[in-house]
This record gives C-alpha cells, sequence and structure tokens, in this order.
C-alpha cells in the first residue's frame, strides 16, 4: 500500500472519531450527569493505560499484606477514597454518581487486573481529566500508596465488620457531627438516670 493512501485512511478516521465525538458531545451536552459512549471509554481505557511508563508497570509491592497494614489501607482509604469511590469501591456515592466519568468499580476486573505498578502510579499521579487527584508529591509517604494498593486488592474480599468500621472512620459532615453528638448526649443522659441512686423519703 502507498504510504498516500496509507495518510489518507488514518485521516479518514480520525476525521470520523472527531465527528463521532462531536456528534455525541451536541447530543448530550457537556453535563456531567452523563454517561460516556463506548467509544469514549474504550479510548480513555486504551490512552490511559499507553500513558503509564513501562517501568511504573513492573513495580511490585514492596509492603507485606499484613492484618495491620491492611487495617491502616482501610483507615486511610476511609477518610480520603470513600467519598468518591465508597468503602466498597464500588464508586456509588453522591460525588461518584456526580463526576464525568464516574469513578470505576474498583473490585471488577478493569482495575483488579491492572499491576501493582499501575495501581500504584494512578494513586500517586492521579488521572487527567477525570475527578482523580494525584496524591504524591507531599501528600503522604509512598508507603501509605503502597498500602492502599493492597487495599484494592483486598475489596473483593471486604468483609461487613470492615464496612462497619470504615463507616466510623468516614469524613463527618457538620450535620453528621451534629447527629452523631445528640445521639451520645442521649446516650449519656441515659448512662447518668441509669446511675443516679434512688431517693429514699
Amino acid at each position: 500500500m502507498k504510504r498516500g493512501h496509507l495518510f489518507l485512511i488514518v485521516a479518514i478516521l480520525v476525521v470520523g472519531i472527531a465527528i463521532a465525538l462531536g456528534a455525541s458531545i451536541l447530543h448530550n451536552g457537556l453535563s456531567a450527569r452523563a454517561t460516556p459512549t463506548a467509544l469514549e471509554a474504550f479510548f480513555a481505557q486504551h490512552a490511559h493505560r499507553l500513558s503509564i511508563p513501562s517501568d511504573a508497570r513492573k513495580m511490585h509491592n514492596p509492603i507485606p499484606a499484613s492484618d495491620e497494614n491492611l487495617k491502616d489501607a482501610r483507615a486511610h482509604f476511609a477518610d480520603h477514597c470513600s467519598s468518591c469511590h465508597g468503602n466498597d469501591g464500588s464508586g456509588d456515592t453522591m460525588y461518584g454518581k456526580g463526576l464525568y466519568p464516574k469513578p470505576p468499580d474498583l473490585r471488577q476486573s478493569e482495575t483488579q487486573n491492572l499491576t501493582d505498578g499501575e495501581l500504584f502510579w494512578i494513586i500517586e499521579n492521579g488521572v487527567r481529566f477525570t475527578g482523580m487527584p494525584a496524591f504524591g508529591g507531599g501528600h503522604g509517604s509512598q508507603d501509605d500508596t503502597w498500602k492502599l494498593v493492597l487495599f484494592i486488592r483486598h475489596l473483593t474480599q471486604l468483609s461487613d465488620q470492615e464496612r462497619v468500621d470504615m463507616n466510623r472512620m468516614n469524613p463527618k459532615g457538620p450535620d453528621d457531627r451534629d447527629e452523631e453528638k445528640d445521639e451520645q448526649d442521649f446516650l449519656g443522659g441515659e448512662r447518668v438516670q441509669q446511675k443516679a441512686p434512688a431517693k429514699h423519703h
């Protein structure tokens, strides 16, 4: 095949893709409520994987999957990641539903099949044009990031008790804190009443 013909075919493909993306944007607008088309998802996924340096892909997690390390990672995930990803990694949260594209379900093969190094790189560097921020560069130690990689692997086996523990560690808004304070005051009042000695006449 002549070079000119090959160039023409590539140019037609690029123009066709641009037209398809443009039509999708015009049809759906720029609302974050929309779901990415299959074409967008395909290109985004492959472009993102190609953007991760090959050296990063080959890295192996140096942190052992001990109970203590998983406990640390669970607390970190509940405090920093759950707002978008949910405690169970499903992405089924108020913030997650409002992002474009939506956070992936971290329990599914698209995430679980990534190498340790790819997961580490994503957490450290974020993902451009999504809601995933870069947590590297001064936000914590790399050990914390490697522990999160352990926890992402563990999400498929998350127990009910672990979910309950994470609920207690989730960030609390003013309304949640007031509600918790009212519950504690109420329970404290009940304890005082129970401990108060009976008056004798």
